[in-house]
Parts: C-alpha cells; sequence; structure tokens
C-alpha cells in the first residue's frame, strides 16, 4: 500500500524540472501504480511551460493516426500484420539470465567442475573432491556478484526502472546462476571418490556427500542478497565469500608436514579438511542449521525487498 502521495509542491516541482532527482524518480515509480497521483502530476505538467508544446504533440500525434487508420478500414488483413522485428526466445532467455551466464563466470565455473575431476583422475589427487565442496558453496556467489548493478550490466539504470526491475530482476538472474551451477557442480562431486586416506595413519574416511553443499550455498547466496539490499552485491559477495574462506582455513591450520632431512614440505590436509567439512555439512543437525539459515535470510530479504527500487540512492549492485 502506498504511504505517501505527490502533493501541488512536488508535482509543480516536477513540471518545472526543478525537482531533486531522487524526489523524481520517486514521483516516476509512485504515478506506475497511483493513478490519482498521476492525474495530479499530469495536470501540473499541462499548466506549466511544456503543457502548450505537448498539446501540439498531442494534436499531432492523433491528426497523423487519424489519416493513417482510415485508409487500413478498407485494406486486406494481411497489411494489417505488424511488421516490427520480434525479439528470438535465446536472446530474450539470454537477457534475463544476465551477464553472468554470458561472461567468464559460466567459463569459470567448468573449468573448476573439470579440473576437479581431472585432478581426481589425471592427477591422482585425494584431496579434490573436498577440495569442490570447499569450494562450491561461494562459486554461486560470483556469479550473482557479476549479475546485476551498473559494474556489470549497462542496461541497469532501465531495467531497474521498470516494473520487471528491482529485487524481481535479480532473483530472477540469481536463479538462473543456481539453474546452472548446482546440478554441474553436483554432477562433478559424485563423480568423484566418496573416500580420503588420513596422512598420519592408513584409515580412510567419507567425504561429505556431493550434495552435502546444496543448502550451504543457498543459505550464502540468499545471505548475499540481504546484505547486497545495504552495500551493493557486488561488495555484499565479496563480504560472504571472505567469511566462508576464513571459516575454511581454520581447518587448513592442521596441515600435517612431512619432511626429510633440512628441507619441510607442506602436505594439502585432505584428511582434516574432510573431517571439517562432515562436522559442518554432513548429517541432519548441520543440515537444519543451514536450512534455518537460509529461511531466515529469505524473511530478511523479503523485509528489504522495497531497497531495490532504489537505484538512484545506491541500491543492489551500487558500489
Amino acid at each position: 500500500m502506498n504511504t505517501w502521495h505527490v502533493d501541488d509542491v512536488l508535482a509543480a516541482a516536477y513540471a518545472a524540472g526543478s525537482a531533486p532527482e531522487p524526489d523524481a524518480w520517486s514521483l516516476e515509480k509512485h504515478i506506475e501504480s497511483c493513478g490519482a497521483c498521476a492525474v495530479v502530476v499530469s495536470a501540473a505538467v499541462r499548466r506549466g511551460a511544456a503543457g502548450p508544446v505537448l498539446a501540439e504533440i498531442r494534436e499531432t500525434v492523433l491528426a497523423t493516426a487519424v489519416r493513417s487508420v482510415r485508409p487500413a478500414q478498407f485494406a486486406p488483413p494481411a497489411q494489417l500484420t505488424p511488421t516490427a522485428p520480434r525479439i528470438g526466445l535465446t536472446a530474450r532467455v539470454l537477457w534475463a539470465a544476465g551477464p553472468a551466464l554470458r561472461g567468464p563466470w559460466l567459463v569459470a565455473l567448468v573449468l573448476v567442475a573439470a579440473g576437479a575431476v581431472g585432478l581426481a583422475y589425471g592427477a591422482g589427487f585425494a584431496g579434490a573432491r573436498p577440495l569442490l565442496l570447499a569450494l562450491a558453496p561461494v562459486l554461486p556467489l560470483a556469479g550473482v556478484a557479476v549479475s546485476y548493478g551498473e559494474h556489470a550490466d549497462p542496461m541497469y539504470e532501465i531495467g531497474a526502472s521498470t516494473p520487471g526491475g528491482g529485487l524481481r530482476l535479480l532473483l530472477t538472474r540469481t536463479t538462473a546462476v543456481l539453474a546452472v551451477s548446482l546440478p554441474l557442480l553436483t554432477l562433478a562431486g559424485a563423480l568423484l571418490p566418496s573416500s580420503v586416506s588420513s596422512v598420519s595413519s592408513a584409515a580412510s574416511m567419507e567425504v561429505p556427500g556431493a550434495a552435502a553443499w546444496l543448502l550451504p550455498a543457498l543459505a550464502l547466496t540468499l545471505a548475499t542478497l540481504v546484505l547486497g539490499s545495504y552495500v551493493g552485491c557486488r561488495t555484499a559477495a565479496g563480504a560472504v565469500a571472505g567469511a566462508w574462506a576464513v571459516a575454511i582455513a581454520g581447518s587448513l591450520l592442521g596441515a600435517s608436514r612431512q619432511g626429510s632431512g633440512g628441507m619441510e614440505i607442506v602436505a594439502f590436509p585432505t584428511a582434516e579438511l574432510s573431517a571439517y567439512l562432515t562436522r559442518f555439512l554432513a548429517g541432519a543437525e548441520a543440515q537444519g542449521g543451514w536450512a534455518a539459515g537460509a529461511l531466515v535470510c529469505a524473511g530478511l530479504l523479503v523485509l528489504r525487498r522495497r531497497s531495490f527500487d532504489r537505484p538512484a540512492l545506491g541500491a543492489p549492485g551500487h558500489v
């Protein structure tokens, strides 16, 4: 529901072109859904200096339309068919999907998935699956960061000003990012070995399942959108990814060291990383916590949805 309406002072300032840009943008956004205020603004514009010019343009357009319609009343139906070019379905889907699916992020995503499989079976690297599970939750964040905002989309200002812009467009592009990254990375994880051997013992341990990262990725993505309503999607994605990296880095501090003589070699802590991921990704308790976090972030995003309708005031994507 609208909590304010356009008064005569603001309408007159808008008609004269002297209204501040944020007030003018808010007015234009408001009259899209408020007919009464649209009438007030229209009357103010007609009374202003632009009124005679607009009246002349209106009369010219109506006269031209009448002259073009009268002969067409007797024309065959085939001549009345619009000849304007149509935008293909593929072009519409690519535009809606956003820059992420048309740029380097998609290539990087495929390289990560293919690289993990190559490390496991080509180089015999036992830690490919834990490493992929550690990276997977933050890969969609990079796609969200480059999907929306003036730094990524040259049509951002226009798109954000349309009824389908703002949070609706951001969610559409976020869904496209998740629709590509979730199945691709899950499939790559399923192809990797499900157990690793500990450096300190001959025993092997199970790695979390290939789909264990899905709920964490969803929660982190929603947290990015919520934080993005304050600081912009790019900054929010960097902050959330940085927090995740710090959390994962804690498991790497116990890296095992192997050496001979005076040389010391740092081995990749596959077992430690697997144990850490098992504790925070596997099991009903861990997954339930991530699901609860995702629900909380979704609720906060609903409360912050209006902030995505103010691109001129530094809303999502502005840096």
